[in-house]
Order: structure tokens, then C-alpha cells, then sequence
């Protein structure tokens, strides 16, 4: 019999947990009656009461496993890291506030069986905030053009399916920032595309802020496109050629018109301004490339594990 696995990342997902559960359960028994199963919660240092309903839920159901992490490893770690450490022939990946319909899960199990080894769940719709589904749009389509890794899947953020196989390669993937769905689109170019509308979430609050989506998008840019030092190393040659063309007509109008040709300090002093604020862009921008490269070498471990329920065997808990 084969066996699934149902990865649910969370983070103060108490108002979630149970009905989730509810839910996933039912629609096993009721639409893959002929497979095995686990469902795998990796808890990311929740504050609330997740970790409590989580430890019951793995005293009840023995096909339920979890994995607390002692520190907070942000979403994308504790998303990939528990995905790895899924043992079902496929592993389903979904979010724990019903934002990703369960409903698609036997869906991607029948593209599965047709022998796909990837089915990423694309949003074509969603029930969001519409700027903010508008704003992340244009990003996709941004990002999709600039990057110079592989093609990148637009509306993607890791909800899908993923054979063990594919699984397997992820688990030899050694980054400290691993985000899943450029790794997918990187090793898994060859993947099934199912469509689907997101949904409001459940319960709770999302703890994602405009800060953080920010950060995501400047840590996708520096790692996956080349398109900012070459767009710099151009337009640092355009501006140079430009300066050079205004210096030898300046030059020339002064020696032609020595009386009458008075630019005064203004041209001066604009110049001095923008170079400056061009200058400081620069570095900024390769200040995030160094400090990715820094942050590559230290290696610090990417999650730390305080507790696994319900695990035969004993994984590392350092990654």
C-alpha cells in the first residue's frame, strides 16, 4: 500500500489545527480509502496552544507525527526541513490555515499515479486582500523575467506534491535559506501545473508583514537572477559615457563662449547629488549580495529540533 504524507507547517495555528485535521482525515478516508498515510506538523515555536493540541492529536491518531522546533526558523526553512523529513512514497505540502483547499489534495495524487513527480498548485484567483494579490502579481512577473537561474513558477509558494524521489534530492540540498518554490522550478523543471483559488484564511491572524515579504523578494533577487550587478555594470558604463559627453561639450562651449557661456555652480552641485544617491544605491544592493555570501560561510544550523512524536527513528536535530 502506498503511503502519503501530509506536511502542515504552523505557527499559531491553534484556531486551525483541529479542523484541519478534521478535515484531512475525512477526505482520506473518504477519497484515497486505498492508501497509507501520515500527517506530519512541524510546529515553528508557536506562542499559543498549537503545540498542546498537536501532543494530543499524536497521543490519539498514531498516524500523526510532530516536529517542534525549538527556535523559529522562519516559514521557508521549517517548510523544506519538514517536508525532508516526510518518509510517505509523495509528500503533500499545506498550509495549516485553509488558505490552500484541501479539496485539491486527491487531485495532485491522480496526476501522480500518471507518473508526474511534481504538482505545484498554482493560484489563479485569489479571495485576498485584491491589492495585495495585485501587488504580489506584479512582483512574480518581475521576478520571472529578471531571474537567470531557471524559469520560475509565478503564483507558486509550495503548496503541492512531491514524489520521494524528488523528496530524496531535496534532503542533499545544502542551504541555509532554502526556498522551495525556486528549488522546485530549478530540480523539478518538468512538473504539473493544477489551478486553484485561495481561499480567506480560517482563523488567526497571518504573521506575515510587509517587512517580511520585502525581505523574501530582495533575498529571491540576490540569489536567483544575476540581473542586478550586469543592470549595475550597464548602467554604471551608460552614465560614464553620458558624463564623458557633457564634459566635452562643456569644455567646448567654454572655450568657444569664455564670456558668455556662465553655468555657475548648479550643474555642479546636481551632479554631486545624484552620483552621491546613485553611488549609495549601489552599494547598498551589493551589501546584500555580500551579506548572503557571509551568511553562506558562517553556516549557521538552519533549524534546531527540541521534540519529534511519533518517529520510529531518530533523525539529526541540527541542520
Amino acid at each position: 500500500m502506498k503511503k502519503l504524507s501530509i506536511v502542515v507547517p504552523c505557527y499559531n495555528e491553534e484556531g486551525n489545527l483541529l479542523l484541519l485535521y478534521q478535515h484531512v482525515t475525512e477526505m482520506l478516508h473518504k477519497d484515497l480509502p486505498d492508501y497509507d498515510y501520515e500527517i506530519l506538523f512541524s510546529d515553528n515555536q508557536s506562542k499559543d496552544k498549537s503545540r498542546l493540541l498537536i501532543q494530543d492529536l499524536c497521543k490519539k491518531d498514531p498516524h500523526v507525527k510532530a516536529i517542534f522546533h525549538r527556535i523559529n526558523c522562519g516559514p521557508d526553512i521549517n517548510a523544506f526541513s519538514s517536508l525532508c523529513q516526510s518518509n510517505g512514497d509523495c509528500s503533500i505540502l499545506i498550509d495549516a490555515d485553509f488558505q490552500k483547499p484541501v479539496e485539491e489534495i486527491p487531485k495532485m495524487v491522480q496526476q501522480w499515479e500518471q507518473g508526474h513527480l511534481a504538482v505545484c498548485m498554482i493560484k489563479n484567483k485569489s479571495k485576498e486582500n485584491p491589492l495585495v494579490y495585485f501587488l504580489r502579481g506584479i512582483y512574480y512577473r518581475i521576478f520571472c523575467k529578471l531571474c537567470t537561474t531557471s524559469k520560475q513558477l509565478s503564483q507558486f509558494t509550495g503548496f503541492g506534491l512531491y514524489d520521494r524521489s524528488l523528496v530524496q534530492i531535496f534532503q542533499q540540498i545544502d542551504d541555509v535559506r532554502p526556498r522551495l518554490k525556486n528549488i522546485v522550478a530549478i530540480y523539478a523543471p518538468d512538473h504539473q501545473k493544477l489551478f486553484y483559488t485561495e481561499q480567506k484564511r480560517r482563523a488567526g491572524k497571518s504573521s506575515f508583514t510587509f517587512w517580511k515579504y520585502l525581505d523574501l523578494a530582495i533575498f529571491s533577487f540576490v540569489n536567483y537572477t544575476q540581473s542586478g550587478l550586469r543592470f549595475f555594470t550597464l548602467f554604471g558604463t551608460f552614465v560614464l559615457f553620458l558624463t564623458s559627453c557633457f564634459s566635452v561639450y562643456y569644455l567646448v562651449q567654454k572655450f568657444l563662449y569664455w564670456n558668455q557661456f556662465v553655468a555657475g555652480n548648479i550643474p555642479i552641485l546636481l551632479c554631486v547629488l545624484f552620483f552621491g544617491g546613485l553611488q549609495l544605491l549601489f552599494l547598498g544592493i551589493l551589501g546584500e549580495y555580500i551579506m548572503n555570501i557571509n551568511t553562506r560561510i558562517i553556516h549557521h544550523p538552519t533549524f534546531i529540533i527540541e521534540k519529534r512524536l511519533n518517529f520510529d527513528q531518530k533523525k539529526n536535530e541540527a541542520s
